[in-house]
């Protein structure tokens, strides 16, 4: 996602603007469950790179852009739309290609010449320097981004290590320039061939426009009943054939019988996680996909979910 300061002005230049839309982002990622891969934040403008475990983009940003401009209009008594347009979003590709739109993020303001590449780290408003804090927001997803760089180590010495790949990225030849400086912002999708081939297929099938559907996140209201009540359906079954007791989980939020019956049911449908984390008491909506990912990447516990999802009919 892209957007910018309406007449292109510095809309995050001062007054602590830039920091007050981070901290609306951290609400947003944790009140509609976004995993966040990289944003920055410019004088004029912010890139973001999130990953939906629901379709509510749409919805998430107009909270997002619709409660940073209250609070930003409220604080110096103003009137008006601070933002060009609603925003810009680019679907794009599991994997490197969406990897490389994170590394292009967090280059920004070496393009700018706002930093150096070997300060790049301490640029403020950006993901990088969070991603290093002692205290990171668990929605702020290192994984991906670390991977494709070749960094095994989630520490500080891991990300001079990333910092050095940002580097090469700079540095390289021509081609690697233009990957990382160009392609990256334009269209309204980057990946494969295949991918967008995919892409416009399911758009097509579905008779709905890019941002409509479950990319703009619309749930109609008259669906939202008969969706609670078939996940509540699906999840009383996991549970049966469990022997789970739901009205006797454990308290810790990551117990083993909740992170099994997250597990299977975001396997089997489109559960939120925000109704999952109120339902199964697993607490932020963020977190249930964190637990759901740490268990998938043990063989046992995923093979456990397999067997599951085998025995019940969804």
């Amino acid at each position: 996602m892209i957007n910018r300061g309406n007449y292109r002005k510095n809309l995050f230049a001062s007054g602590g603007a830039a920091e007050a839309f981070e901290r609306t982002l951290g609400e947003a990622a944790e009140k509609f469950g976004w995993q966040v891969h990289a944003y920055v934040v410019m004088r004029n403008h912010f890139h973001l790179a999130l990953e939906l475990t629901e379709p509510n983009l749409s919805l998430g940003m107009k909270w997002l852009q619709g409660t940073w401009t209250r609070r930003f209009n409220g604080l110096r008594k103003l009137i008006g739309r601070p933002f060009h347009d609603r925003y810009k979003a680019l679907i794009v590709e599991p994997g490197p290609a969406f990897a490389n739109v994170c590394h292009y993020i967090h280059l920004n303001p070496v393009r700018a010449g706002a930093v150096k590449i070997e300060e790049v780290l301490t640029y403020r408003c950006s993901s990088l320097p969070k991603f290093s804090a002692k205290k990171r927001p668990e929605w702020l997803i290192s994984d991906l981004i670390l991977g494709s760089a070749g960094v095994r180590s989630d520490n500080k010495d891991g990300w001079r290590r990333y910092r050095d790949y940002l580097e090469f990225l700079c540095t390289d030849e021509e081609s690697k320039q233009e990957l990382v400086s160009r392609r990256l912002s334009r269209g309204w999708c980057i990946g494969s061939d295949k991918f967008r081939r995919e892409i416009r297929e399911e758009v097509a099938n579905k008779g709905a426009l890019l941002e409509l559907g479950r990319f703009a996140g619309l749930e109609p209201e008259d669906f939202q009943v008969e969706r609670l009540a078939s996940w509540e359906e699906r999840l009383q079954a996991f549970a049966a054939e469990s022997k789970i007791d739901l009205g006797k989980l454990p308290p810790k939020k990551s117990a083993n019988e909740k992170v099994l019956l997250a597990s299977a049911m975001k396997q089997s449908g489109s559960a939120s996680n925000g109704w999952l984390a109120e339902r199964l008491q697993m607490g932020q909506a963020a977190s249930v996909s964190q637990f759901v990912r740490r268990w998938q990447q043990q063989p046992k516990k995923a093979r456990e979910v397999a067997a599951l999802l085998s025995k019940v009919k969804t």
